[in-house]
């Protein structure tokens, strides 16, 4: 099976609201429906895991009630932090799943994944045993420790912005959690950096400048003129 696991567990620190970003409505949907609706319409998609916090479970469950989300099969409570978020969220498929299936994780609050970018993802994770979503910087990138001036440029074309899905079997990621804890390790950003941090070599799958992480407001502006734009091309 190929398994969708979305974590949405986070507290919109960032945004300044009561709201967790995720459960926002934009366009008459919340981004955690949007971000579903992505994952239920894939074909290669067989069934999804939310990671929430405990107090929106129910409206979760409700969500995919009055959506269709038919492919909403588990939840698992989140942690802290996103790598105890997504260790939650495998423990929870260590019960029901094959250790060989893939595992697609994915930020909760990256509503626009596109259905290339999970084929895409898929199919690196076959031909590697790992996939991580990234796009090259076309920016100038420069390096500073004060934030405020800089006399060293990193050359962009060796650099690249990892984004989410990241795809790997479901034993692959269990067996990399297990390693981190016994090593202390315990407080990565992404599976990405969880894997690199253990030595793992990162095989880059198709990502996209439009598949944004909402983050912040202007996050929420951008989102709602890229639906507005996609409403437009279709009608």
């Amino acid at each position: 099976m190929n398994i969708a696991l979305l974590t949405a567990a986070g507290k919109s620190e960032r945004m300044k609201m009561e709201t967790p970003k995720q459960f926002i409505n934009v366009r008459g949907y919340p981004i955690i429906v949007h971000t579903m609706f992505a994952f239920e319409r894939h074909p290669e998609i067989d069934a999804i895991i939310v990671v929430t916090l405990d107090k929106w479970r129910d409206t979760i469950s409700a969500y995919a009630k009055e959506y269709k989300i038919n492919k909403l099969k588990w939840m698992a409570t989140g942690g802290e932090t996103n790598q105890e978020s997504i260790r939650n969220g495998l423990i929870e498929l260590s019960r029901h799943c094959d250790g060989d299936d893939l595992i697609v994780v994915h930020d909760g609050n990256r509503p626009m994944v596109s259905h290339e970018i999970i084929t895409d993802s898929l199919a690196t994770c076959r031909e590697y045993g790992g996939a991580v979503a990234a796009i090259p910087c076309i920016e100038a990138i420069f390096r500073s420790t004060d934030g405020i001036s800089s006399t060293e440029n990193i050359p962009r074309e060796e650099l690249f912005r990892t984004q989410t899905p990241h795809t790997y079997p479901l034993k692959r990621l269990l067996d990399a959690h297990k390693k981190a804890e016994e090593i202390y390790l315990n407080n990565t950003t992404a599976t990405c950096m969880l894997m690199n941090e253990l030595g793992e070599k990162i095989h880059f799958s198709k990502g996209s400048d439009k598949n944004l992480k909402i983050t912040v407001q202007d996050d929420l502006d951008i989102f709602d003129a890229l639906l507005n734009r996609e409403t437009g091309e279709q009608g």
